[in-house]
């Protein structure tokens, strides 16, 4: 990755929490690879003079850093909620309990539908992509896939009260969608 690139990496990364803020780990490790797959196909894209594509894979990979920082003010807040409602009625303690939960699944959930629209886009730039680069893109594709695989349990643990919420099924879903583009672009190396 070129000097100028690490340093956009580290700044998009930089608007989430250090671990000792309640850090949401797993999400931003699966924002990471997010973020590293559609920087890959980018870079395969415009090496293969696929502009329209790069520029896709840009904003795929800008969509992912957003989530990422809503992310990361949310998970906090959902682990305090215990805390920040203690002094409420039950009733009224538990709703609020669930409703930062509630909250704070949606930004997983949206970094599995990033990541599915980043695998479809990678399936497709490895058909385009020049002769070396097609593993290179197929890899990234694989990457994404782990993605959103990764964002379906983050979605089902902070839904943990409903697990047959339709969210937790649209997670799915969304790397279901990532799997077959995955496998689409590995095939066709």
């Amino acid at each position: 990755m070129p000097a100028d690139a690490q340093r956009g990496a580290v700044a998009d990364n930089s608007a989430m929490a250090s671990p000792s803020d309640a850090e949401p780990i797993g999400a931003t490790a699966l924002a990471t690879a997010a973020t590293a797959a559609a920087y890959a196909l980018a870079e395969i894209a415009r090496a293969s003079d696929r502009a329209a594509m790069a520029a896709q894979a840009e904003v795929l990979r800008l969509r992912v850093a957003g989530t990422a920082r809503i992310n990361a003010l949310r998970y906090p807040r959902a682990l305090a909620a215990q805390e920040t409602t203690a002094a409420l009625p039950e009733d009224r303690r538990d709703w609020e309990i669930g409703q930062a939960y509630a909250r704070a699944a949606e930004p997983p959930l949206e970094l599995a539908r990033i990541a599915a629209d980043i695998a479809e886009l990678g399936a497709s730039i490895v058909g385009e992509a020049l002769a070396g680069l097609r593993a290179d893109a197929a890899a990234a594709t694989v990457l994404a896939a782990g993605a959103a695989r990764g964002a379906v349990h983050l979605v089902a643990i902070n839904l943990t009260a409903a697990p047959n919420d339709d969210r937790v099924a649209e997670a799915r879903r969304c790397a279901e969608t990532a799997e077959r583009a995955a496998s689409q672009a590995s095939a066709s190396v």
